[in-house]
């Protein structure tokens, strides 16, 4: 390109920029003083300059330059589009038709009906959060849970934070800061988004002391490990995922005699936080009461897991060590609010009055393959009447769910899914359509083999409907 053609574009992108209305002049459009008037003004005018700072680069660098619309009008209508974009709500509702029943990605477990209106109650009054009404004086907001808790779970005494990694961090924290802590190398598990047990342990002040082989761990592993470092004994329960072949590792008994005879305390991460046995249901994992009837001093677990409550981490054993840790200063940085509160409080009811169908998780695992072929017949008889002759083929057929959210990796529970194969869409396609429903609630859900794959499993029976017509578009 010669200088003279250098110049003249040159001189069209200036005439462009001069074309560039100013954010004076387009606050004074109709659509933007209007969102002036119901948004904080700085909040336009700070938009507007972006936008502004935007196209000003887009012409300095951009081959399209000249096709730009740059009136009053067109530059108002991007900005009415991002402050709106803004205004907007990000975290929404969605249906879960993957048959995975904890999805980490779609929040774990839903709660309780019941716990929506007491987060209400609860969110919109004052409450005796940490106020002893018998008293008159200031109380500890541990009291609203730890009943409920120590009798579900066997423990002398029972603490909250706000989810299972924090719980592990402030234990190892509190009882082993400065000292060795005991571990197996076949538990040196990743949590979950890069958070590792050693990272955690590091974190904590507390030094890592691995035994054994990431296949083999014996006792005497643990027995020689021992010195006057030691602070502590930590078994890990793989809870998303499994070692087989030529594995071995000391049994819970025997850690629990170890730490007697030690005086050291063990402490069992279970994660997963199974309060019920499942195993009629096809889920086998450890109870937490199981392992604190064993002798485990603290067993630590999650809330949103199989428990089926809101995110924490829980605490329980015995008193005197739940004691040290409720004192570590970690443990307020780390405390649950009271709407957590309020939701764990509502699920751990349920439990105790063995109200199964009130904990949706509880719910979801129960459900037997033939209840959900029926669902699945009456879905499909009226999803038959929306659709476009000989362009679908649908069938229901064996599959299977998962508890999923980091636990029982090698078990699933058998189910009925419905297939789908469309004529007109490929099932990535399809499942695409359905994710991205612009008229509706987006639609997760699995593509095997190329077929779009429903699992109603985990799709509450109001939300059919919507499901249905969202179906229905998505196929069209």
């Amino acid at each position: 390109m010669d200088a003279r053609a250098k110049r003249a574009v040159s001189n069209e992108q200036a005439e462009l920029l001069r074309q560039i209305p100013s954010v004076d002049e387009l606050l004074l459009q109709p659509r933007l003083a209007a969102l002036s008037n119901r948004v904080d003004r700085g909040v336009v005018v700070e938009v507007a300059r972006a936008v502004l700072a935007d196209l000003r680069a887009r012409i300095a660098g951009d081959s399209n330059w000249s096709a730009m619309a740059l009136g009053p009008g067109s530059v108002e209508e991007l900005i009415a589009a991002a402050v709106e974009r803004i205004l907007s709500r990000s975290l929404q509702p969605v249906i879960n038709a993957t048959g995975v029943i904890l999805h980490t990605n779609l929040g774990r477990a839903p709660l309780p009906e019941a716990a929506v209106e007491e987060l209400r109650r609860t969110a919109t009054q004052y409450s005796n959060l940490e106020y002893d009404l018998e008293a008159g004086a200031r109380g500890k907001r541990d009291v609203h849970t730890a009943e409920l808790l120590t009798r579900l779970s066997g423990g002398e005494s029972a603490i909250v934070v706000n989810n299972c990694a924090a719980a592990i961090l402030v234990v190892l924290a509190a009882l082993a800061r400065g000292g060795e802590v005991i571990v197996s190398r076949g538990e040196l598990i990743e949590i979950g988004d890069g958070f590792r047990i050693p990272e955690i342990m590091e974190q904590s002040g507390a030094l890592l002391r691995e035994v054994g082989t990431t296949n083999r761990t014996k006792l005497a592993d643990y027995e020689n490990a021992i010195n006057e470092k030691t602070r502590m004994l930590l078994r890990v329960h793989p809870s998303n995922f499994t070692v087989t072949g030529f594995t071995d590792k000391p049994s819970l008994e025997e850690l629990v005699a170890l730490s007697q005879r030690s005086g050291l305390p063990l402490v069992e991460d279970l994660g997963s936080g199974c309060l019920a046995e499942l195993a009629e249901h096809g889920i086998t994992e450890p109870t937490v009461r199981q392992s604190i009837d064993a002798g485990v001093g603290i067993v630590t677990f999650s809330g949103d897991k199989l428990l089926g409550g809101p995110q924490a981490g829980i605490i329980a054993g015995r008193k005197d060590l739940v004691a040290r840790v409720r004192r570590h200063p970690l443990f307020r940085a780390l405390r649950v609010d009271k709407l957590t509160i309020a939701a764990l409080e509502i699920t751990l009811g349920a439990y105790l009055r063995a109200a199964w169908d009130e904990i949706p998780v509880m719910r979801m695992i129960r459900m037997t393959p033939q209840e959900l072929k029926r669902r699945a017949e009456n879905f499909l008889r009226e999803l038959r009447l929306e659709l476009p002759l000989d362009e679908v083929e649908i069938e229901i057929t064996d599959g299977t769910s998962l508890a999923g959210g980091g636990s029982t990796p090698s078990q699933s529970l058998p189910s009925k899914v419905i297939r789908i194969a469309s004529a007109r869409y490929s099932a990535t396609k399809l499942e695409h359509r359905l994710r991205r429903a612009p008229a509706g609630v987006s639609v997760i859900a699995r593509v095997e083999d190329d077929r779009l794959i429903l699992d109603l499993r985990t799709v509450f029976p109001e939300q059919e409907p919507v499901l249905l017509k969202t179906l229905a578009a998505a196929l069209h």
